[in-house]
């Protein structure tokens, strides 16, 4: 049942309601906007995802004093009619019941605004609700706020946080002991230079971690100033901070061969780096196959066994393979149903591709040789990484809204949904049918938030 037909009933009581707001509102072709500065968002109670029988609390900002806004999905308006007015600083705030059995999906809400009158449409999005299934055995540990990304070695596990935003202050890079989760080192980045306002840097914050085994170093990105920095692998000192506007809005970091690849966020761009020399190399420049668009880096993986490089288009909803033995461009995929394509993953032997996207809340599988669609699985509200493990033959994704850990078959079949903690980040296999998981917490108190799990299949 889609949220229009759920809609439907008591349709003549609606449609009164509505030819009374608007008779009470304003005349046809009178009081006419002069431009409109208006933006509307839609989101579950407490921030939680917008799911089929949830209660939606739709908002607005940068409205006019006194405006009144009526809302209408598929020509029917919600709330039977009832407009809602901006207050004195231009805000409002109503409350939309989402029926049970309604599909899920991006809904196109046209907001009737008057005094004076404008139009806006913006999408509200109901998430899939999937139930718990699978067994698996879990081991957590309550870790520094802020959780962002972990990466794996035998010997280690190494995890960024950090907290807030510019200046962000409060951020760790931490050692873990992979059986354990025991901490073997931590440290804080150094202070940041003063920002171009003059006001305080903060701290070069960490978000992104890779591992180069080859020359024993943990790079991470410093996303908020444009940054990325080396530390020792062994105890985590400082190798090489780079200065700032290195790399624009860095996200992945990923070592392979020795050569360290990073990606800069929303341009066309892999920054590549030598990893025993530390010094920048020729950038891999990717091409959109959309006309007059440009991809847009976000997620990258390194498949060692083809030697090829996977990037995802934030922006453009696609993904490129890239040699890494010419440093060319040899592939770019459509992703039809995505939007906002975030996280990337490969199993090289069915030759397929996995991508992520929070916009439309599903994984898509892709042939690598043909980029032909295998399967379009909804995993829940805003997926955000995946990762395919070869040992269990199952690619195990973080969805971030929904704070669980799904796993999926190479055929798309979800075979496990793991409530796994608010705003689950980051995922990162460890090397034997299994995978650690991070979750960011969504405040100091929640006592579910902050967690590093290690998470196995019984069986």
């Amino acid at each position: 049942m889609s949220l229009s037909m759920a809609f439907r009933s008591g349709v003549c009581g609606l449609a009164l309601g509505a030819l009374l707001a608007s008779t009470a509102l304003a005349d046809p072709f009178t009081d006419l906007a002069r431009g409109f500065a208006g933006e509307l968002a839609a989101s579950g109670e407490n921030r939680a995802p917008i799911v089929p029988g949830s209660t939606a609390i739709v908002s607005g900002e940068g409205f006019a004093p006194g405006q009144q806004v009526v809302l209408r999905q598929n020509g029917i308006a919600l709330n039977d009619g009832a407009a809602v007015t901006a207050d004195a600083e231009g805000k409002f705030s109503t409350t939309v019941a989402i029926p049970e059995g309604t599909e899920p999906g991006l809904y196109p809400v046209v907001a009737e605004v008057s005094g004076p009158a404008y139009a806006s449409t913006f999408e509200l999005k109901v998430s899939p609700d999937l139930p718990e299934s699978g067994s698996f055995d879990v081991t957590q540990r309550k870790l520094p706020r802020g959780l962002y990304q972990v990466a794996v070695t035998p010997e280690a596990l190494y995890v960024t946080a950090a907290v807030g935003r510019p200046p962000v202050k409060e951020s760790t890079l931490l050692k873990l002991d992979p059986q354990t989760l025991d901490t073997l080192a931590e440290i804080t980045p150094a202070a940041a230079p003063a920002r171009a306002d003059g006001s305080e840097g903060g701290v070069f914050a960490v978000y992104g971690v890779g591992v180069d085994q080859q020359n024993g170093r943990v790079w991470v990105t410093n996303t908020r100033q444009d940054t990325v920095a080396v530390y020792s692998a062994e105890d985590l000192s400082l190798v090489k901070q780079f200065d700032v506007d290195a790399v624009p809005h860095p996200r992945d970091a990923v070592a392979m061969g020795g050569r360290v690849y990073v990606s800069a966020t929303f341009e066309p761009v892999v920054h590549v780096f030598d990893g025993a020399t530390m010094e920048e190399l020729a950038p891999i420049t990717l091409t959109s196959g959309k006309r007059r668009e440009d991809f847009a880096s976000a997620t990258l993986h390194v498949d060692e066994a083809s030697n090829q490089l996977f990037v995802v288009s934030l922006g453009t909803d696609e993904v490129a393979v890239v040699d890494l033995d010419s440093g060319e461009q040899t592939a770019v995929y459509p992703l039809p149903g995505s939007k906002s394509t975030i996280g990337v993953g490969f199993d090289p032997d069915t030759g397929r591709i996995f991508t992520a996207a929070q916009g439309s809340d599903n994984v898509t599988i892709l042939d690598a040789d043909s980029g032909e669609v295998v399967a379009d699985v909804a995993v829940g509200a805003n997926p955000l990484n995946v990762v395919y493990d070869t040992q269990s033959d199952l690619a195990w994704v973080s969805v971030r809204g929904s704070g669980t850990l799904v796993a999926l078959t190479a055929e798309g079949e979800i075979v496990g949904n793991l409530p796994i903690g608010p705003l689950a980040n980051h995922a990162a296999l460890d090397g034997a049918g299994g995978v650690y998981v991070v979750n960011k917490s969504r405040g100091a108190e929640d006592p579910s938030g902050d967690q590093i799990s290690h998470v196995v299949p019984k069986g």
